[in-house]
Protein backbone atom coordinates (compact mmCIF):
# COMPACT_ATOMS: atom_id res chain seq x y z
CA UNK A 1 0.00 0.00 0.00
CA UNK A 2 2.83 2.39 0.83
CA UNK A 3 4.53 1.75 -2.53
CA UNK A 4 1.33 2.36 -4.47
CA UNK A 5 0.66 5.60 -2.58
CA UNK A 6 4.20 6.79 -3.22
CA UNK A 7 3.92 6.12 -6.95
CA UNK A 8 0.56 7.85 -7.08
CA UNK A 9 1.90 10.95 -5.30
CA UNK A 10 5.04 11.23 -7.44
CA UNK A 11 3.23 10.83 -10.75
CA UNK A 12 1.74 14.36 -10.79
CA UNK A 13 5.11 15.82 -9.76
CA UNK A 14 6.87 14.09 -12.64
CA UNK A 15 4.16 15.27 -15.01
CA UNK A 16 4.54 18.86 -13.85
CA UNK A 17 8.32 18.66 -14.17
CA UNK A 18 8.04 17.31 -17.72
CA UNK A 19 5.54 19.97 -18.73
CA UNK A 20 7.71 22.71 -17.23
CA UNK A 21 10.77 21.34 -19.00
CA UNK A 22 8.88 21.17 -22.30
CA UNK A 23 7.62 24.73 -21.89
CA UNK A 24 11.12 26.03 -21.16
CA UNK A 25 12.43 24.14 -24.19
CA UNK A 26 9.87 25.92 -26.38
CA UNK A 27 10.65 29.33 -24.86
CA UNK A 28 14.44 29.89 -24.84
CA UNK A 29 14.02 33.50 -23.75
CA UNK A 30 12.26 32.39 -20.55
CA UNK A 31 15.01 29.82 -19.96
CA UNK A 32 17.67 32.50 -20.36
CA UNK A 33 15.76 34.84 -18.05
CA UNK A 34 15.60 32.14 -15.39
CA UNK A 35 19.33 31.49 -15.62
CA UNK A 36 20.23 35.17 -15.36
CA UNK A 37 17.69 36.15 -12.73
CA UNK A 38 19.90 35.60 -9.66
CA UNK A 39 23.08 37.15 -11.16
CA UNK A 40 20.98 40.03 -12.46
CA UNK A 41 19.40 40.54 -9.05
CA UNK A 42 22.85 40.61 -7.45
CA UNK A 43 24.04 43.14 -10.04
CA UNK A 44 21.06 45.40 -9.45
CA UNK A 45 21.22 45.22 -5.65
CA UNK A 46 24.97 45.19 -5.02
CA UNK A 47 26.33 47.27 -7.90
CA UNK A 48 23.62 49.53 -9.23
CA UNK A 49 22.14 49.87 -5.75
CA UNK A 50 25.44 51.09 -4.33
CA UNK A 51 25.80 53.57 -7.18
CA UNK A 52 22.31 54.88 -6.46
CA UNK A 53 23.14 55.30 -2.77
CA UNK A 54 26.35 57.11 -3.70
CA UNK A 55 24.44 59.43 -6.03
CA UNK A 56 22.00 60.29 -3.27
CA UNK A 57 24.77 60.78 -0.69
CA UNK A 58 26.60 63.17 -3.01
CA UNK A 59 23.80 65.70 -2.48
CA UNK A 60 23.99 65.54 1.31
CA UNK A 61 25.97 67.92 3.51
CA UNK A 62 28.43 67.62 6.39
CA UNK A 63 28.11 69.74 9.50
CA UNK A 64 31.14 72.03 9.78
CA UNK A 65 31.27 71.77 13.58
CA UNK A 66 30.32 68.18 14.40
CA UNK A 67 31.26 66.47 11.12
CA UNK A 68 27.93 64.63 11.12
CA UNK A 69 26.22 63.91 7.81
CA UNK A 70 23.07 65.97 7.32
CA UNK A 71 20.40 64.51 5.04
CA UNK A 72 19.51 67.73 3.28
CA UNK A 73 19.84 68.41 -0.44
CA UNK A 74 22.69 70.69 -1.47
CA UNK A 75 25.03 71.24 -4.41
CA UNK A 76 27.91 72.47 -2.24
CA UNK A 77 30.01 69.34 -2.82
CA UNK A 78 29.85 69.61 -6.60
CA UNK A 79 30.33 73.38 -6.42
CA UNK A 80 33.55 72.90 -4.42
CA UNK A 81 34.87 70.37 -6.91
CA UNK A 82 34.27 72.72 -9.83
CA UNK A 83 35.30 76.04 -8.31
CA UNK A 84 38.32 75.18 -6.17
CA UNK A 85 41.55 75.15 -8.25
CA UNK A 86 43.14 72.31 -6.30
CA UNK A 87 40.50 69.84 -7.43
CA UNK A 88 40.76 70.99 -11.04
CA UNK A 89 44.51 70.37 -10.90
CA UNK A 90 43.95 66.93 -9.41
CA UNK A 91 41.43 66.10 -12.16
CA UNK A 92 43.80 67.19 -14.94
CA UNK A 93 46.71 65.36 -13.29
CA UNK A 94 44.63 62.17 -13.08
CA UNK A 95 43.65 62.38 -16.74
CA UNK A 96 47.25 63.05 -17.73
CA UNK A 97 48.61 60.08 -15.76
CA UNK A 98 45.95 57.73 -17.14
CA UNK A 99 46.57 58.91 -20.72
CA UNK A 100 50.37 58.64 -20.32
CA UNK A 101 50.12 55.11 -18.88
CA UNK A 102 47.91 54.12 -21.82
CA UNK A 103 50.41 55.60 -24.30
CA UNK A 104 53.40 53.87 -22.68
CA UNK A 105 51.62 50.51 -22.60
CA UNK A 106 50.57 50.93 -26.24
CA UNK A 107 54.15 51.61 -27.37
CA UNK A 108 55.42 48.58 -25.44
CA UNK A 109 52.54 46.25 -26.35
CA UNK A 110 52.65 46.84 -30.12
CA UNK A 111 56.05 45.23 -30.85
CA UNK A 112 55.51 42.53 -28.22
CA UNK A 113 52.11 41.52 -29.58
CA UNK A 114 53.29 41.76 -33.20
CA UNK A 115 56.16 39.39 -32.54
CA UNK A 116 53.86 36.99 -30.65
CA UNK A 117 51.19 36.96 -33.37
CA UNK A 118 53.17 37.18 -36.62
CA UNK A 119 56.79 36.17 -36.02
CA UNK A 120 57.06 33.63 -33.20
CA UNK A 121 56.46 29.93 -33.78
CA UNK A 122 53.35 28.36 -32.22
CA UNK A 123 55.38 26.86 -29.36
CA UNK A 124 57.19 30.12 -28.61
CA UNK A 125 53.88 31.99 -28.92
CA UNK A 126 52.31 29.87 -26.19
CA UNK A 127 55.31 30.45 -23.92
CA UNK A 128 55.13 34.20 -24.50
CA UNK A 129 51.42 34.29 -23.69
CA UNK A 130 52.17 32.50 -20.41
CA UNK A 131 54.99 34.97 -19.73
CA UNK A 132 52.61 37.91 -20.27
CA UNK A 133 50.02 36.39 -17.95
CA UNK A 134 52.46 35.33 -15.23
CA UNK A 135 52.69 38.79 -13.53
CA UNK A 136 48.92 38.71 -13.03
CA UNK A 137 49.35 35.73 -10.70
CA UNK A 138 51.38 37.81 -8.25
CA UNK A 139 49.81 40.04 -5.65
CA UNK A 140 49.17 43.66 -6.64
CA UNK A 141 50.70 44.93 -3.39
CA UNK A 142 53.80 42.76 -3.78
CA UNK A 143 54.47 44.22 -7.23
CA UNK A 144 53.81 47.79 -6.12
CA UNK A 145 56.09 47.52 -3.09
CA UNK A 146 58.76 45.85 -5.24
CA UNK A 147 58.79 48.96 -7.40
CA UNK A 148 58.96 51.11 -4.27
CA UNK A 149 62.12 49.28 -3.22
CA UNK A 150 63.63 49.73 -6.69
CA UNK A 151 62.80 53.46 -6.77
CA UNK A 152 64.16 54.11 -3.27
CA UNK A 153 67.46 55.86 -2.87
CA UNK A 154 70.20 53.28 -3.33
CA UNK A 155 67.76 50.87 -4.95
CA UNK A 156 68.09 48.93 -8.19
CA UNK A 157 67.22 51.89 -10.42
CA UNK A 158 69.87 54.08 -8.78
CA UNK A 159 72.38 51.23 -9.08
CA UNK A 160 71.67 50.78 -12.80
CA UNK A 161 71.92 54.50 -13.60
CA UNK A 162 74.91 55.30 -11.38
CA UNK A 163 77.58 54.24 -13.96
CA UNK A 164 76.31 56.92 -16.36
CA UNK A 165 75.97 59.57 -13.68
CA UNK A 166 72.20 59.29 -13.39
CA UNK A 167 69.86 58.52 -10.55
CA UNK A 168 66.43 57.04 -10.12
CA UNK A 169 63.21 59.04 -10.41
CA UNK A 170 62.50 58.65 -6.70
CA UNK A 171 58.87 58.88 -5.63
CA UNK A 172 56.42 61.01 -7.55
CA UNK A 173 54.45 61.12 -10.77
CA UNK A 174 57.21 59.51 -12.85
CA UNK A 175 57.38 56.56 -10.48
CA UNK A 176 53.58 56.33 -10.52
CA UNK A 177 53.45 56.23 -14.34
CA UNK A 178 56.19 53.59 -14.54
CA UNK A 179 54.57 51.39 -11.89
CA UNK A 180 51.08 51.66 -13.36
CA UNK A 181 52.44 50.95 -16.85
CA UNK A 182 54.01 47.75 -15.54
CA UNK A 183 50.91 46.70 -13.62
CA UNK A 184 48.44 47.13 -16.51
CA UNK A 185 50.67 46.13 -19.45
CA UNK A 186 49.13 42.61 -19.81
CA UNK A 187 45.70 44.19 -20.22
CA UNK A 188 47.00 46.00 -23.31
CA UNK A 189 49.09 43.18 -24.75
CA UNK A 190 46.31 40.59 -24.84
CA UNK A 191 43.69 42.60 -26.83
CA UNK A 192 46.37 43.78 -29.27
CA UNK A 193 47.64 40.22 -29.66
CA UNK A 194 44.09 38.99 -30.34
CA UNK A 195 43.55 41.78 -32.87
CA UNK A 196 46.79 40.97 -34.70
CA UNK A 197 45.93 37.29 -34.87
CA UNK A 198 42.72 38.15 -36.74
CA UNK A 199 44.63 40.05 -39.45
CA UNK A 200 45.30 37.60 -42.33
CA UNK A 201 48.94 37.12 -43.26
CA UNK A 202 47.90 37.38 -46.90
CA UNK A 203 47.28 41.10 -46.42
CA UNK A 204 50.84 41.63 -45.22
CA UNK A 205 52.21 39.57 -48.09
CA UNK A 206 50.11 41.51 -50.60
CA UNK A 207 51.41 44.79 -49.21
CA UNK A 208 54.99 43.54 -49.54
CA UNK A 209 54.31 42.39 -53.12
CA UNK A 210 53.18 45.93 -53.93
CA UNK A 211 56.58 47.21 -52.82
CA UNK A 212 55.64 48.56 -49.41
CA UNK A 213 58.34 48.49 -46.78
CA UNK A 214 57.58 46.91 -43.36
CA UNK A 215 57.03 50.28 -41.69
CA UNK A 216 54.63 51.39 -44.45
CA UNK A 217 52.78 48.08 -44.21
CA UNK A 218 52.44 48.47 -40.48
CA UNK A 219 51.23 52.07 -40.78
CA UNK A 220 48.86 51.64 -43.73
CA UNK A 221 47.58 48.07 -43.31
CA UNK A 222 48.06 46.86 -39.76
CA UNK A 223 47.26 49.97 -37.71
CA UNK A 224 43.85 50.72 -39.30
CA UNK A 225 42.73 47.13 -38.75
CA UNK A 226 44.25 47.08 -35.26
CA UNK A 227 42.73 50.35 -34.10
CA UNK A 228 39.63 48.79 -32.43
CA UNK A 229 41.88 46.37 -30.51
CA UNK A 230 44.06 49.26 -29.34
CA UNK A 231 40.98 51.08 -28.09
CA UNK A 232 39.83 47.92 -26.34
CA UNK A 233 43.14 47.65 -24.51
CA UNK A 234 43.08 51.34 -23.66
CA UNK A 235 39.76 50.85 -21.86
CA UNK A 236 41.54 48.67 -19.31
CA UNK A 237 44.73 50.70 -18.93
CA UNK A 238 42.97 54.07 -18.84
CA UNK A 239 40.18 53.08 -16.44
CA UNK A 240 42.43 51.10 -14.09
CA UNK A 241 44.94 53.96 -13.94
CA UNK A 242 42.21 56.56 -13.41
CA UNK A 243 40.73 54.62 -10.49
CA UNK A 244 43.97 53.52 -8.83
CA UNK A 245 44.89 55.03 -5.47
CA UNK A 246 47.10 52.37 -3.88
CA UNK A 247 50.05 52.84 -6.24
CA UNK A 248 50.02 56.59 -5.62
CA UNK A 249 50.13 55.94 -1.89
CA UNK A 250 53.10 53.59 -2.31
CA UNK A 251 55.31 55.29 -4.92
CA UNK A 252 53.58 58.62 -5.59
CA UNK A 253 55.20 60.62 -2.84
CA UNK A 254 53.16 63.79 -2.24
CA UNK A 255 51.26 63.47 -5.54
CA UNK A 256 47.51 63.09 -5.49
CA UNK A 257 45.09 61.71 -8.03
CA UNK A 258 41.29 61.84 -8.13
CA UNK A 259 40.92 58.44 -6.49
CA UNK A 260 43.11 59.56 -3.59
CA UNK A 261 40.80 62.51 -2.94
CA UNK A 262 37.94 60.03 -2.59
CA UNK A 263 39.96 57.70 -0.38
CA UNK A 264 41.28 60.45 1.91
CA UNK A 265 37.86 62.00 2.43
CA UNK A 266 36.50 58.61 3.52
CA UNK A 267 39.34 57.37 5.73
CA UNK A 268 40.76 60.54 7.26
CA UNK A 269 38.36 63.38 6.59
CA UNK A 270 35.19 61.43 7.22
CA UNK A 271 33.38 63.56 4.62
CA UNK A 272 31.33 60.87 2.91
CA UNK A 273 29.09 63.24 0.88
CA UNK A 274 32.10 65.00 -0.62
CA UNK A 275 33.78 61.67 -1.39
CA UNK A 276 30.58 60.51 -3.14
CA UNK A 277 30.53 63.67 -5.22
CA UNK A 278 34.21 63.29 -6.11
CA UNK A 279 33.57 59.70 -7.21
CA UNK A 280 31.43 60.95 -10.06
CA UNK A 281 34.45 62.40 -11.86
CA UNK A 282 35.99 59.03 -12.90
CA UNK A 283 32.51 57.60 -13.55
CA UNK A 284 31.56 60.42 -15.92
CA UNK A 285 34.95 60.26 -17.65
CA UNK A 286 34.73 56.50 -18.21
CA UNK A 287 31.11 56.59 -19.39
CA UNK A 288 32.07 59.22 -21.96
CA UNK A 289 35.14 57.22 -22.96
CA UNK A 290 33.14 53.99 -23.36
CA UNK A 291 30.54 55.76 -25.49
CA UNK A 292 33.32 57.12 -27.70
CA UNK A 293 35.12 53.81 -28.22
CA UNK A 294 31.83 51.99 -28.78
CA UNK A 295 31.39 53.94 -31.99
CA UNK A 296 34.69 52.48 -33.21
CA UNK A 297 33.62 48.90 -32.49
CA UNK A 298 36.29 48.44 -29.82
CA UNK A 299 33.90 46.78 -27.39
CA UNK A 300 33.66 43.82 -29.78
CA UNK A 301 37.36 43.11 -29.13
CA UNK A 302 37.09 42.80 -25.34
Amino acid sequence: MTTVATKTSTAPELSRARSTSAWLHRHPSARLLGLLSLPGLWLVVAYLGSLAVMLIAAFWATNDFTGAVEHRTTLDNFRALVTQPVYRRVALRSLGVAALVTLVDTLIALPMAYYMAKVASPRVRRLLVVAVLTPLWASYLVKAYAWRVMFAKGGVVDWLLSPVGGHGPGFGLRATVITLSYLWLPFMVLPVFAGLERIPDALLEASADQGARPLRTFRSVVLPLLFPALLAGSIFTFSLSLGDYITVKIVGGASQLASNVIYDNITTGGNLPFASAAAFFPIIVMVGYLLAVRRAGALDDL
